[in-house]
């Protein structure tokens, strides 16, 4: 039996995506690995017919100025943010190393935070006058509010999209995790320090005494960064075009929606708000078959399986001294090794190691043999091993990769060196204790990663659905509390505890005055009736 011709076209016209809900999206990405899985977003929003442009430097790195499913706006800027280069990663990584070893010293703490500090600062500095740049385009900015943008999608890690956005008056979506001075939810939802760790702390969400001053200085530290950092520097390209009275963490505040890059089967749990959607995991997908030669390699290594190990985007390899003890662990094992390292190989390395310049890591993630992953921490990387449900060594560096570490290690799916006293066999051990069944780790990463799938919409599907979501509604400011519009005193109730302490005190201040009038009385009283 013949079909009718008009059903094919039927049917393709059904698997075209629905012209309605295709929209114009604004696109102001971060450089670096979170480029990485905005663009898995980008590609998403593009298969589904809508059209994105997005704005990126001259000098990026990562961000391809010729490519297919988004039309880009290059701004050539003077200086390019070190987070963007290898090169000065590379250094600046060594170089916390080396404070580190100085571990327990006060003065490498603050040797630390400085070093940080300054590289937040140069960085912070770099996206200012970028979106000064743009903002001072009149014919560009012309363009922009021309071409009628349904929305504006950034990551608000650096603010030049968010301050970008609020000059066009687009509604304001956030495919975040971190903001310009620490964790996303500090800024919108009530976050007790009793109980939620800020970032760089390294506690979980049971402290002790210590801990609690612990997480306590490092917000300290975050709220410098916020007060004395990052607001001045954008303050005035947000006076100048936006409103003088704002500034940059108010503005971040006023997103109409936070794509939130966390998974609470990995986060601890906390307290949220309406316009914040969790995505955690979003960019994972299943495995494809690996090239020839690598399946190859990863099949040779019979019933003992293989390991990963991963620096992820930015940092390559590992200073040369910690990476001859990674490859005298590696070469230990029984499995077979796969491990992504750029610059020399170590002297130590064994006949089982494969080292690569570039490796799939999802599909290897996601290949039956895979037995553990090193990694330092970076979001991808932990969110793919906990999809396809693989254990990890985690050799934490820089930034928030201690913090994630931390929470794995929480869960029970990891183990945590320390890069800066790592030997030998410290590191063999715990890739045993993790290669190990009769160990709870590969157990406690099966239910994780369980949990993980069991949900009743994928991260994805979430994402692109309340993207539209406010793309329909032109906003979503029925989710957002206005809280942050508040000053600090109303914020806390410290008015109304004010006046209510004022009452009281007038009260007792007024019966104390009754009482004392009164008990003159009774003593003149009682004079007059002995006289």
């Amino acid at each position: 039996m013949l079909l009718h011709p008009s059903i094919f076209v039927l049917v393709f016209l059904w698997s075209l995506p629905p012209l309605s809900l295709a929209g114009k999206i604004l696109v102001y990405p971060v450089d670096g690995s979170h480029w990485l899985n905005m663009d898995i977003l980008l590609q998403e929003l593009h298969q589904r017919g809508h059209k994105l442009t997005v704005v990126r430097s001259a000098n990026s790195w990562y961000i391809p100025e010729n490519t297919t499913h988004y039309t880009p706006i290059t701004v050539h800027v003077e200086h390019l943010s070190s987070l963007e280069d290898p090169e000065y990663m590379a250094s600046f990584l060594k170089r916390n190393i080396d404070i580190q070893r100085g571990k327990g010293s006060v003065w490498s703490f603050i040797a630390l935070q400085k070093e940080i500090i300054t590289l937040l600062e140069e960085s912070h500095r770099s996206s200012a006058e970028m979106v000064r740049t743009i903002l001072e385009d009149k014919k560009l900015i012309k363009t922009l509010k021309e071409s009628k943008y349904d929305l504006m999608l950034t990551d608000p890690g650096f603010a030049g999209g968010v301050i970008l956005g609020a000059h066009l008056g687009l509604p304001m979506v956030f495919n975040v995790r971190w903001i310009t001075n620490g964790e996303g939810h500090f800024a919108i939802a009530p976050s007790p320090l009793s109980y939620i760790p800020t970032i760089g702390s390294r506690v979980t969400d049971k402290m002790s005494f210590a801990n609690k001053m612990k997480n306590l200085l490092h917000f300290g530290i975050g709220q410098y960064i916020d007060h004395m950092l990052t607001r001045p520097l954008y303050q005035g390209v947000v006076s100048e075009y936006i409103d003088p009275n704002s500034n940059v963490y108010t503005l971040t505040q006023g997103a109409d929606l936070w794509l939130m890059r966390v998974d609470f089967v990995f986060e601890f749990p906390r307290p949220t708000m309406p316009n914040v959607v969790y995505i955690g995991g979003f960019q994972c997908k299943p495995s494809k078959p690996l090239p020839d030669e690598l399946e190859k390699f990863v099949e040779s290594s019979g019933e003992h399986g293989v390991v990963i190990m991963s620096l992820g985007t930015l940092l390559g390899s590992m200073v040369p001294d910690i990476s001859e003890v990674i490859a005298s662990a590696f070469a230990r094992l029984p499995q077979k090794v796969i491990w992504r390292h750029v610059g020399e190989k170590p002297s130590t390395l064994g006949k089982n190691t494969l080292i690569v310049e570039w490796l799939p890591q999802n599909d290897l993630l996601g290949h039956p043999k895979t037995k553990a992953f090193v990694t330092h921490g970076g979001t991808n990387g932990i969110y793919e091993a906990i999809y396809h449900s693989v254990p990890m060594v985690g050799l934490p560096l820089i930034f928030d990769q201690f913090d994630n570490m931390i929470r794995l290690e929480a869960r029970g799916v990891a183990q945590v060196l320390d890069v800066a006293v790592l030997d030998v066999d410290t590191l063999t051990q715990a890739l045993m204790d993790i290669l190990d069944e009769n160990q709870p780790y590969q157990k406690n990463m099966r239910r994780m990663s369980s949990l993980h799938h069991d949900t009743p919409l994928k991260p994805m599907d979430s994402a692109i659905f309340w993207l539209e979501f406010v793309m329909r509604h032109k906003g979503a400011a029925h989710l957002r509390t206005e809280s942050y519009k508040l000053p600090w005193y109303s914020y806390h109730c410290a008015d109304v505890i004010m006046l209510i302490a004022s009452l009281f005190t007038a009260v007792c201040l007024l019966l104390v005055l009754m009482s004392r009038a009164l008990l003159k009385v009774f003593v003149r009283k009682r004079k007059a009736k002995k006289e």
